[in-house]
């Protein structure tokens, strides 16, 4: 057996393993994550690193390969548990083992401690006067005496005000010092990312089905039963307060949590009610703050000073010892799954952590992703539901317009009749309100503003893109068309992609409520780093009337005085390239919705779009997720989509777009022969943009039943169909449903 170990994982060399012989009776307890020490160099001194991969063939000469000399059984696991976890993403998700080691150890630069410096005194009240009589009344002495004056009156004093109240310089107080009067005390300060919060979170009573969910999680908790629970709750149902009390439980164990969160927009209400309830045992790490808040809360983590961990995805990867439990909010957002490889899911990897780490997972959400539902329906994980607010209002009402008929009845404005009436009713009430443009996610479909129609692919049941060079194109298949001048449905003119922005919108409010106080959150807005609290610290004291912004204002945000909502573009998101569309628009509709009437005061919702008969815009008006799922679902089935089948997309790159022409078409005689029953695989066609940066991308995609055929294919393809020299110089990329 061979082993490949890596030396230092907090150095940027993750690349650059080194291949051991495995002594015969170190095999058995030998595994990845394992510490070992081994000779190293020409001089064979001893150095100790991590097991990274096992193989039962050398990669190099076996007669010049060194052998392991010790196995280190350290009382600290936690690295051992980064790297076993690199390698099951790895595995899982297809990556280099760097790619995955750089995921899952987020913070690997060392940076220096914030210190706090003080002077004291430390020589006797004879010795200061004695040395002060010697000083005399010499020039050069005045600081210093100035100093010693200030210190017999307070023998410790901080080195910023002796500089900055004192105006005493550095050479005075090391003079002092080689006296041996003074020393200076340097305190090592962590950098808290985490505002003072002022109060307690006032204790709520739960309901019947909030006190339900929390009793039994605690139950099982304290039998040992370890389970992955679904908490879908309506928006305002709650569920917070159910995680709260479940974080309570496990930190009383001892035991450490992650809280995970979609958006560091939601970072600012979700750690201010944290830390109202369990002080400074909370943290949070996210990618807004400088390295050396991320680097303080790293070792806070590691050495048990805090409990609770909040913040987005990276943040499950905190060095805790003993996590005892995984919550993750919004479980549905597309923000947990990672763009680069590894593509892993927050959700997944939190089931792998938690069951490597004996704890629960607690997954909630208002729109459950299909994924977690489905699992749920199958008893996979345990599901509970809450279906009324905790403060006992109502849903919100909610309207649907028809931007049809309004095109008709010669409105042209972003904003339909009935809008504009509620929008100066609550500006009247001085009641605030937030209009959402569903923005991300666009990607040039093209539909009929007079009948609705959008151009799809015929095989696919996916909506085609249009591109720069006039064509319709299906990212799935690679079916294209011709761009259309008329639609094909009703004959009309008014056929062609949607394109709008908050800049847009803000504009127009300004010309039609000149007097309405308007703040606007997109990513523009909140590129600084307090970019997000300032905007939503303003809007909840109430010093805007109207906050316009893209899905991060939809997300979780609790604003009492907030009664309408309006979505002005609901399409958007609908008629992507993408078969997750009408899930992500239920999504994104319902909690839009979720943020009106909150208060004590009902809401309304209005929604617009040009698809009010599209049963995800029908089912998010009654907010009703279950009829949503049962027609999703079927849906799913029948066309073979995740998660009723699994499916892998294959990406190919490359600079050379012969050599990557060439070795597309041998993929799909090389796949053809290694297909199993039941497997089925579309492509390579090109990807969705062609070329980017002098980059050509083509994509594959294969769908199973079984997740574990897909990895099969993933490790055949970078494997067997790697070793073919025609795909040298391409890179392969995976993503799994």
């Amino acid at each position: 057996m061979y082993a490949d170990i890596i030396v230092d994982i907090m150095t940027d060399q993750l690349d650059k393993p080194f291949q051991y012989k495995v002594p015969s009776e170190m095999e058995s307890d030998i595994g990845v994550g394992v510490l070992v020490t081994a000779p190293f160099g020409a001089g064979n001194r001893l150095i100790t690193g991590y097991v990274i991969e096992l193989h039962e063939e050398p990669r190099y000469d076996p007669n010049k390969t060194k052998c392991l000399t010790d196995i280190v059984h350290s009382k600290v696991k936690i690295v051992e548990r980064m790297i076993k976890l690199a390698a099951w993403l790895k595995n899982n998700y297809g990556s280099t083992m760097n790619q995955a080691l750089r995921t899952v150890i987020p913070v690997k630069d060392k940076i220096k401690a914030k210190e706090k410096k003080s002077v004291r005194l430390v020589a006797d009240e004879e010795t200061v006067e004695d040395y002060l009589t010697q000083l005399g009344a010499k020039k050069n002495a005045v600081a210093r005496v100035r100093l010693l004056e200030a210190l017999k009156e307070e023998p410790i004093i901080e080195y910023e005000i002796i500089k900055t109240k004192l105006n005493i310089g550095d050479s005075a107080v090391k003079t002092l010092e080689k006296a041996g009067l003074v020393e200076i005390v340097a305190e090592s300060l962590y950098r808290n990312p985490v505002d003072e919060q002022v109060g307690e979170e006032k204790r709520v009573m739960l309901n019947e089905q909030q006190r339900k969910a929390v009793d039994t999680f605690v139950k099982d908790y304290s039998e040992g039963i370890r389970k992955t629970y679904l908490l879908h709750g309506i928006t305002g149902s709650g569920k917070t307060v159910c995680y709260m009390d479940m974080i309570e439980h496990v930190i009383n164990e001892g035991r450490q949590v992650i809280v995970l969160i979609p958006e560091i927009a939601l970072t600012f209400q979700t750690v201010q009610r944290f830390y109202r309830r369990f002080g400074d045992r909370v943290s949070i790490m996210n990618s807004r703050m400088s390295k050396g808040e991320r680097y303080d809360q790293f070792l806070r983590a590691m050495r048990g000073e805090i409990s609770i961990m909040i913040g987005p995805r990276s943040a499950l990867f905190t060095p805790f010892a003993d996590i005892g439990l995984i919550v993750i909010d919004e479980e549905h957002e597309n923000a947990y799954k990672s763009e680069t490889a590894p593509r892993y899911h927050a959700r997944e990897t939190a089931v792998y952590i938690a069951k490597e780490c004996n704890a629960s997972v607690v997954l909630g959400s208002a729109t459950p992703s299909m994924e977690a539902y489905y699992r749920a329906m199958e008893g996979e994980y345990q599901l509970f539901e809450l279906n009324d607010r905790a403060t006992g209002g109502k849903l919100a009402t909610v309207h649907t317009v028809d931007l049809r008929q309004e095109l008709k009845d010669g409105n042209r404005s972003m904003f339909s009749r009935k809008l504009q009436e509620l929008i100066e009713d609550r500006l009247a009430k001085n009641e605030q309100i937030m209009l959402f443009l569903n923005k991300r996610g666009y990607a040039g479909f093209v539909s009929c503003r007079s009948c609705g129609h959008v151009m799809k692919c015929p095989h696919c049941d996916i909506s085609l893109t249009e591109h720069r060079n006039g064509k319709l194109i299906c990212h799935y298949c690679g079916y294209e068309q011709a761009k259309v001048t008329e639609c094909p449905e009703c004959g009309s003119k008014y056929i062609s992609g949607f394109k709008a922005g908050t800049q847009q919108v803000e504009e127009a409010i300004a010309r039609r409520y000149p007097g309405a106080r308007v703040l606007r959150m997109d990513m523009d807005t909140t590129s600084t780093k307090d970019g997000h609290e300032k905007i939503l610290a303003a809007f909840a004291n109430h010093e805007a009337d109207i906050l316009v912004g893209t899905q991060m204002i939809v997300k979780g945000h609790d604003f009492p005085e907030v009664t309408l909502v309006g979505v002005l573009a609901a399409d958007m998101s609908l008629h992507v390239g993408d078969y997750r569309a009408a899930e992500k628009t239920f999504q994104l509709l319902v909690q839009a919705a979720g943020r009106a009437g909150r208060g004590s005061r009902a809401g309304e919702v209005v929604i617009q779009t040009f698809s009010p008969d599209n049963y995800s815009v029908e089912a998010a008006g009654r907010q009703d997720y279950k009829g949503f799922y049962e027609e999703e679902i079927a849906y799913r089935s029948l066309m073979g989509y995740p998660p009723v089948r699994n499916m892998l997309k294959v990406s190919f790159t490359s600079k050379n777009v012969e050599k990557l022409e060439k070795a597309c078409e041998e993929v799909k005689i090389k796949m053809q022969t290694c297909m199993k029953k039941g497997i089925i695989c579309v492509g390579p066609v090109p990807a969705g943009i062609y070329k980017i940066n002098d980059e050509y991308t083509q994509v594959m995609h294969i769908k199973a039943a079984d997740y574990e055929e897909l990895k099969v294919c993933k490790d055949f393809l970078e494997n067997d169909v790697r070793a073919d020299g025609v795909f040298d110089d391409i890179y392969l990329n995976y993503d799994f449903n």
